[in-house]
């Protein structure tokens, strides 16, 4: 998914900021899409089964599922 809020600034000056969350089933995936459609600051949000592949014009931060706090595990 696309952070709008981390992208444009920081380690993302001038870049678009990917958020990558590596889940253990399909059923973690889920939820943390359907979270991050509730967040203002997501969009392109979708669930891949390979490892994503970006341009030089993107910053890949990469979580793992239990790195996430509780809003993105509520169901």
């Amino acid at each position: 998914m696309t952070d709008k809020f981390m992208s444009g600034w920081g380690m993302a000056a001038n870049k678009t900021n990917k958020l990558i969350i590596e889940c253990q089933s399909y059923n973690d995936a889920e939820l943390i899409e359907r979270n991050a459609q509730k967040r203002n600051e997501m969009k392109y949000i979708n669930i891949c089964s390979s490892k994503p592949s970006y341009g030089k014009n993107v910053v890949e931060s990469w979580k793992t599922f239990e790195q996430m706090g509780d809003v993105w595990k509520r169901p």
